[in-house]
């Protein structure tokens, strides 16, 4: 079994889907399921919101929204229907530590419009992730 790492802290892990049909998935997660509305953004690049479901959330965004995130953190459009975001504490030193795991850096860590820190990691699996630290 591999040794422990001094790691930074996992605050938040959010599963975020991009949606075909963004208005169906939305009616379907918040208001069929009663997920309750965290947040919600609208820009020129598209809409998304971010759904509570207990102790985990749900990000739903519309392609547009998600090919923009995807400029933002991976340079460029990914258009992976599922991506899993972790908020850490640290998300420079999380990257650093997964990539000397082994881990492919997708994107290295940057400022983004909503000001917090992200990176995006290759798991061994293909999934992409997000790491990302609140800066405000």
């Amino acid at each position: 079994m591999p040794e422990p790492r001094d790691l930074p802290a996992v605050l938040q892990m959010r599963v975020v889907l991009t949606a075909s049909n963004y208005r169906e998935a939305v009616a379907f997660y918040r208001d069929g399921l009663g997920l309750s509305l965290l947040a919600e953004f609208s820009n020129e690049h598209g809409d998304g919101l971010v759904l509570e479901a207990g102790h985990a959330t749900l990000e739903i965004l519309d392609a547009g929204h998600a090919g923009w995130v995807d400029t933002i953190e991976a340079g460029g459009l990914v258009g992976l229907p599922v991506r899993i975001a972790f908020q850490v504490t640290d998300a420079q030193a999380a990257a650093t530590a997964l990539v000397e795991e082994g881990m492919r850096l997708v994107a290295p860590p940057a400022v983004t419009p909503w000001n917090s820190l992200n990176a995006r990691i290759e798991a061994p699996d293909a999934m992409q992730l997000t790491l990302f630290t609140e800066l405000s």
